[in-house]
């Protein structure tokens, strides 16, 4: 069932409070359409989880209202959950029994058959490339077959709608491309409308058709990749002149399709709609002052540099250390076996 307007997903400033002053989410408003992958992209902290946990019932907003699937998280909290799959930040199988087990727990939870779950379990691993590990202890898994059991199991109550949040964390680059490709595989065979949040600016570019950038629980901007590259304000042009004076500022302004001029000691950075061809003329323009050019570079614009462009800064570094965290709790889950 989807929302009458056509979008899987409607929030209208949807709130989470806590303590009756902290705003983890505020107001945030969006909408998902049937059949997209959709990103929630920003820092720790920036409200990505919480806005998941209440789309998904776990939590309880403070305000605002939703409508997932055609049913309103607040009003039909039941049918909620039973619509969509949802993927965690972190691990949650069971370690002390088998990957088959694990979906079929899942599949309890939701109260599906096991003459259904049985054989759709068994489908679901060999999506991911399971079945060879089907019956054996999760304990002996790798991170990447873990994560790829967690997709497996969100997807056991067939959701139209599935929630990944931070679904690459913790994983080695080889590992995060399998899972991206999954991540295709579900949108293009088999249709499915996927909602992802990701710290990670080239697996939102890389996957998402928009992409809503949220920092301290407000979304900044929402587009799709292009469109927030576009916010760049065009090509970006470094020239590095051999002498400090005289500033060229002003001169290199003047010329046709630049936006705008800094000069940071003695390198110009420019912008430019088309810089292909404002990069011959900065060079000329340079040469005709009898100056001497020592480098040039000419970038498109990327994501990252639309995130700084939107919020002033880039996604902090803290995530490293969000990233080794999680790494600890799985080890000391192991360890305690």
């Amino acid at each position: 069932m989807m929302n009458s307007d056509g979008n899987i997903v409607d929030v209208e400033n949807l709130t989470k409070v806590y303590g009756g002053t902290l705003k983890a989410v505020d107001g945030v408003t969006f909408q998902v359409k049937k059949g997209e992958i959709f990103g929630f992209l920003g820092p720790n902290g920036a409200g990505k989880t919480t806005t998941i946990n209440m789309l998904t019932t776990l939590l309880t907003s403070s305000g605002g209202k939703a409508v997932i699937n055609g049913y309103d998280i607040h009003k039909h909290p039941t049918e909620v959950r039973r619509s969509v799959g949802v993927v965690p930040q972190e691990y949650t199988a069971d370690e002390d029994i088998t990957g088959f087990q694990n979906i079929l727990l899942c599949a309890d939870l939701y109260g599906l058959p096991r003459s259904d779950s049985k054989p759709h379990a068994m489908e679901l691993l060999q999506l991911v490339e399971l079945q060879d590990a089907a019956n054996r202890k999760v304990s002996t898994y790798s991170g990447g077959m873990r994560r790829r059991l967690e997709l497996a199991s969100g997807l056991i109550n067939y959701p139209t709608l599935l929630f990944l949040d931070e679904p690459t964390l913790g994983l080695d680059v080889q590992t995060r491309s399998a899972v991206w490709r999954y991540i295709r595989m579900l949108k293009e065979e088999y249709h499915m409308t996927l909602f992802l949040t990701t710290h990670y600016l080239e697996e939102a570019d890389s996957l998402c058709d928009r992409i809503a950038i949220i920092d301290h629980g407000h979304i900044i901007k929402i587009g799709t990749p292009d469109e927030l590259k576009a916010t760049v304000g065009g090509d970006i042009i470094e020239v590095g002149v051999a002498e400090a004076e005289p500033d060229l500022s002003a001169d290199i302004a003047r010329i046709p399709l630049v936006k705008d001029v800094k000069k940071t000691d003695n390198t110009y950075r420019i912008k430019s709609e088309v810089g292909e061809e404002s990069s011959i003329q900065i060079i000329d323009l340079v040469r005709s002052k009898g100056l001497h050019v020592t480098k040039i570079s000419l970038t498109k614009p990327t994501l990252d540099e639309a995130y700084l462009e939107l919020t002033g800064r880039n996604i902090r570094e803290e995530e490293s250390n969000k990233m080794d965290a999680f790494k600890q709790r799985v080890t000391m889950a192991r360890a305690r076996r």
